[in-house]
């Protein structure tokens, strides 16, 4: 049993795990985008929606089991990291573009980066949202969270901050989606291009959808 753990240890291993991880974490933002659409069709609608998925009683094991998730994808993805580092100290002179067939963009080389500043979003999307401010939407006796929505995101700054956290978002999912599958063996010449491409587009479908949600409750979103 410990020697097939070990196996996660290893570069092979660890980059397995950043995949199984990423595309985990993928699939759940497709979830979360499909939820927050709900918005458009208004508070009654949206709160609705919230309360039949915060009163689920597996809502509680599956937060937990997303938290696990998300910090195995980033400590293995800051492990294989440092690793990669510390086998090549020398930093290059001068760093030019690999040119095809070579997929190295520059949301690949900043995949750490957009990760780190993500880390950082989650805690604070966490905090405003799931722990903000505890409104009752009126007569039902359910929590507002539209009205909490709204109010967030009518602070320029709040939703300037949100809508660049989404690009970056964005640019991680331009290589992630791809990368994700290809660490779990799906890298073969048929498939590969439209596996490019198909991550980039669904990467800019979320990013954008997060995006429109966010303008859209800033400029015309109904305040309470």
């Amino acid at each position: 049993m410990a020697s097939r753990l070990r196996v996660f240890s290893s570069s092979v291993g660890t980059k397995i795990l950043i995949g199984v991880t990423g595309l985990a974490l993928f699939l759940y933002l497709i979830l979360h985008i499909a939820g927050n659409l709900m918005v458009f069709f208004g508070p009654a609608v949206f709160n609705g929606y919230s309360h039949a998925l915060l009163s689920n009683p597996l809502i509680y094991p599956v937060e937990i089991g997303l938290l696990l998730i998300f910090l195995l994808h980033v400590y293995k993805t800051v492990t294989m990291y440092l690793a990669n580092q510390r086998a090549r100290p020398a930093r290059y002179v001068k760093k030019k573009s690999a040119g095809p067939p070579s997929r190295k963009t520059v949301a690949s080389s900043t995949m750490i980066f957009s990760g780190l500043w993500l880390l950082v979003f989650v805690i604070i999307h966490v905090k405003t949202f799931k722990y903000g401010t505890e409104y009752d939407a009126p007569g039902t006796g359910i929590r507002d969270l539209y009205r909490l929505e709204m109010e967030n995101f009518a602070s320029p700054p709040a939703v300037a901050f949100y809508v660049l956290s989404m690009l970056v978002v964005g640019s991680h999912l331009w290589h992630g989606i791809a990368s994700g599958f290809q660490s779990l063996g799906a890298d073969q010449p048929r498939w590969t291009p439209r596996l490019l491409v198909a991550g980039k587009a669904i990467a800019i479908l979320i990013a954008g959808g997060f995006i429109v949600i966010a303008l859209w409750a800033h400029f015309l979103g109904v305040r309470a």
